[in-house]
Order: C-alpha cells, then structure tokens, then sequence
C-alpha cells in the first residue's frame, strides 16, 4: 500500500452518491451491502438516524467506505445505571439531557459493523485517519460521542492500536450468535447438538405439534396483504425484547422485501389461515442471516412458535446448501439452547468532555457479557468454562 498520507476522506449523505460497483467491491458477501443501506435509508427512519458515508480514496480513486449514523441515543443505552436515573431526574427539567447525540461508525442493525476496504488496504493504516475525520464530522453535527459499534475481536489489531494513539476506550457489546450447519437437514443439525438439548429440542417441538399442525413456507417478494399481517407481529416481538435501539417502520419491510436476498419462512394456521409467527432471512452467499421475526404471542398454548420457526428455517437454509446461520444479538436463551456459539463484539468509545470520558472508560472497565444480559449471566453461573467453547471467530 502507498504511504497513509495519500488516503482523504470524503463525505456523502446518500447511497445513491456511491457507485454501485464500489458497493460491490467494498461490501462483497456475506456482507450487507448496497440493497440493505439502501433500504435503511429509504424507509422513513429520519427521526431516528441521520445517515452519512465516509468515502476513503487514495489520489482519485476510491479504495473504501465506512458507514455512519447520527442518533440521539437515550441515555439509559449508554450511561451507568446511577447516572442514567440522576440524568433522567434532570431530563425531566432539561429535555436534552435525557439523550447523548452520537455519531456511529456501522449501521444500526446489522450485527457487526465493518470497513469496507479494497484488497491491500489495512484498517490498521486507514483506521486513524477515518477517526480523525470522524472527530471533525462529529463536532459539525453536535456529537460529543463517537462509537465504533460492535466490531468483531478479528479487528483488534486494527483497533487497539487506534484506542493507544487516539484515546478511544473499549467497552464489550452484545455478543453476535452463529452456527455451523452441515448438510443433511434438520436431521443432521440434531445430531449435531449435545444430547440433553437434542431431548429438550424435540420435547418442545413434539409438544407445540401436540396442539395442532402449522402450516410452513418460504417465500420471497410478499404481497402487500402479506405485508400487512408480518408487521403487527413483528410489533409484538419489539415491544417483549428488553433492548431496543431501532424502530422499524411497514416501509422498512416493504423495501426489503424488494430484495431478491430476503426470504420469509411463514408459519399459518392451516385452520384459520391466520400467520402465526415469520422469520425474516437474508441469503448472502453461503451465509443465512436471521435478521427480525415475529410471534403471535396471543396464540392460546404453549407453542414453543420460535422452536417450530427454526426447524423450517435451518431446513430451508441446508437445502439450499449454506454452512453458516448467523442470527444476532439479545434473545441469548433461546440461541444458546440451540448451540448457537457466541461472537465476541466491542465498541471502540471517545466522548469529547474529558471528565465524561475517564467517567465512561472507568465503567467500561467493569461492563462484561454477564453484566449486559440476564440469559449470559445465568449460562456463566451454571457453566462457567462455557464462554470459551462458544466462541466463534468472524469470517
């Protein structure tokens, strides 16, 4: 690579200012490249990001492109508990202070947030510069926060020395969920699992089939009418998670549902032709992103509707040959039933108020997988070498 110094950032606001082959090139599978930014910034979310691209270019030819996104982040997200509640307190005087405008590096909701890079670009080369024009961009926009979100641990040579030179604090994320699937079927998945949960697996399949039969498709390009029943059952999903960072909107779906990588595995009542429960997956290569699904959780019984959603889903993903289902973050209970393995994920933090910033550093020190969430917490207790049998390196 030529000397670091020939690499500038430029700044766009849209999508549309970025060749689509750059796209390509930058966001080759499996990751989500130009059709899912496209779709985030065209589906009415204004109120909540504000979506910006740094474009890296050495000389005149671009060689990268780093996503951004601008929130006002609620306070409770972001600041220790003790904090949260005396910001709280004052926001009920002082509006603002209930929210910490942040300037993100990554996109709202994909699991991992990437630099996309031309072959013999080095993030360890590039990384400086890019946070240098972010602190710039950030200043403009009233953020004294910036944020590298959830970059996988693969980037650390990258980000640690970022952190030694820049000032940045590291603070753990919600880990990321993946599973190797082999080939064979739902069959072949079981075998996979350790015995007690291939028992508890089927336990719970075999109880919901006990209630009665649901009927199972996969599709993509959903009708309107379609549209129509996915959303209210994705609202009801939203509003049972205890982390909430994005708001979607019916246009979000109708413009993803646009894209030939969206597949929806449907389950329906075959005697009521009511939708029951859906599972939005992306098909990236050989990879199976589970991305948003949606439960009807007034269904009389016990279900177990997410249990019966993955067994149509990894026998649809084995039979169109992918290897590898990635299914995100929170939810750890369910994931870790099913032997999904954890992905380690860090936040790269600088707050522009120095004391602020000690402040936030401090607490990152002490903030770890068990601290973030009820489910990890629990595994940790009753398996306390558990951690690092389930980890799984990012691709």
């Amino acid at each position: 690579m030529q000397p670091t110094e020939s690499i500038t950032i430029r700044w766009v606001s849209s999508v549309e200012e970025i060749p689509s082959d750059l796209w390509s090139r930058c966001f080759a599978p499996p990751l989500e490249g130009l059709w899912w930014y496209r779709s985030l910034e065209r589906s009415g979310l204004e109120s909540q990001f504000t979506f910006a691209y740094a474009i890296l270019e050495r000389g005149a030819l671009p060689v990268g492109i780093a996503p951004t996104f601008l929130m006002d982040v609620p306070i409770d997200l972001v600041a220790p508990p003790l904090i949260a509640r005396l910001l709280r307190a004052a926001g009920a005087v002082l509006p603002r202070l209930r929210y910490q405008r942040t300037l993100f590096v990554g996109s709202p909701c994909s699991d991992e947030g990437t630099i996309g890079l031309f072959p013999g670009v080095e993030l360890v080369d590039v990384a400086p510069i890019l946070h240098d024009a972010l602190t710039i961009q950030a200043r403009q926009a009233g953020a004294p926060m910036i944020v590298w979100k959830d970059f996988p641990d693969t980037v650390s040579t990258a980000m640690d020395p970022l952190c030694a030179s820049r000032g940045l604090f590291k603070l753990v994320s919600y880990p990321g969920t993946r599973l190797p699937l082999p080939p064979g079927g739902f069959e072949a998945y079981l075998q996979t699992l350790t015995s007690s949960h291939r028992h508890n697996l089927r336990k719970k399949l075999r109880r919901s089939k006990e209630l009665g039969e649901l009927q199972a498709s996969v599709l993509q390009h959903p009708d309107q009418a379609l549209l129509d029943e996915l959303f209210p059952l994705f609202l009801q999903t939203y509003e049972k998670g205890k982390t909430k960072f994005e708001h979607l909107t019916p246009r979000f779906f109708s413009l993803i549902a646009a894209e030939d990588t969206s597949h929806f595995v449907l389950l329906r009542n075959p005697q009521t032709e009511k939708l029951v429960a859906f599972m939005l997956c992306f098909r990236i290569g050989s990879r199976v992103i589970n991305k948003f699904i949606g439960l009807d959780y007034g269904l009389e019984g016990q279900w177990f509707l997410y249990f019966r959603l993955w067994e149509q889903a990894v026998t649809w993903a084995s039979s169109i040959g992918a290897t590898d289902f990635q299914s995100g973050q929170t939810g750890y209970r369910a994931k870790l039933d099913l032997e999904h393995r954890l992905v380690p994920l860090n936040n790269y933090c600088q707050h522009r108020q120095p004391l602020l910033h000690c402040l936030f550093a401090t607490v990152a020190k002490g903030i770890t997988w068990a601290t973030l969430d009820d489910d990890l917490a629990q595994q940790a207790m009753v398996q306390p070498n558990s951690k690092d049998a389930r980890i799984s390196q990012a691709d």
